[in-house]
């Protein structure tokens, strides 16, 4: 169930709870505390990238108060699946992978101002990686951000659960409200963004950039740089569209295009 984010001590928090998606969980018990964590913390939607394992009893035992975010589970197929509808993706990564090339890295006490200056109507996703080696390096590239929780060197990895609760409780307690935005466009999501690096993908290739070694650089930094700019669905529609208009022009058809 989608409810805001109440903090104890103040007003709500008024941007909308994210969704928490596992990706490739291996434990059923780690599942069920997560359902668990996310039931203290107010968030109510869960999504799991297969293969996960079951839910059955071991993942009730370890998720009580949460049975129903485990009931309510949405599984998919991919990452690129389950976060097509956000327009805010914040992977998660333990402190002793390799930094992220120009990618936004921050902690989980900043995580709520990130939020509360996105549009209003933004969806957004938390995307932790399985419990034996997190998140690949290609999958965080998906995601806008990256928040890494500090940790003590000897022991820089946190299990998946605590991971989860220790996001979802800075965002609980995270103190102030949204200010007013009007009707201001909400950001891009995922899905969207594929679409226009697909189609800014041809462009390149006709264009010259059609050397495999550039060319695969080259769409990454565009993901990097437009995961930065905090870019609208409209505005992502338009430079698709512009797109096009250039692959007409070189005589190739309109193509809703597939992102590398």
């Amino acid at each position: 169930m989608d409810r805001t984010i109440q903090s104890p001590a103040a007003a709500a928090v008024k941007f909308s709870p994210p969704a928490v998606v596992l990706v490739r969980p291996r434990e059923e018990g780690n599942v069920g505390a997560v359902a668990r964590a996310m039931a203290n913390m107010g968030l109510g939607r869960l999504i799991l990238v297969e293969p996960a394992p079951p839910l059955g009893g071991v993942a009730r035992g370890f998720g009580i108060g949460g049975w129903e975010l485990l009931e309510r589970a949405t599984r998919v197929a991919c990452l690129e699946e389950a976060i097509a509808p956000f327009g805010r993706v914040v992977g998660t990564s333990s402190t002793r992978q390799r930094p992220l090339r120009r990618k936004q890295v921050i902690a989980p006490r900043e995580l709520a101002a990130v939020l509360r200056d996105d549009p209003p109507a933004t969806a957004t996703a938390l995307v932790f990686g399985p419990e034996s080696n997190g998140l690949s390096r290609e999958e965080l590239e998906r995601c806008s951000l990256v928040v890494t929780v500090p940790c003590a060197p000897e022991h820089p990895t946190l299990n998946l659960a605590q991971a989860v609760l220790i996001i979802a409780y800075e965002l609980y307690l995270a103190p102030g409200a949204r200010p007013a935005r009007g009707d201001e466009a909400s950001l891009a999501t995922a899905a969207e963004i594929d679409l226009l690096l697909g189609a800014a993908s041809r462009v390149l290739r006709r264009v010259g950039f059609d050397y495999e070694h550039i060319h695969a650089g080259l769409v990454r930094d565009l993901r990097r740089l437009v995961g930065r700019s905090g870019i609208t669905g409209i505005e992502s529609r338009i430079l698709h569209r512009v797109c096009n208009r250039i692959l007409r022009r070189l005589g190739e058809s309109e193509t809703k295009g597939d992102a590398e």
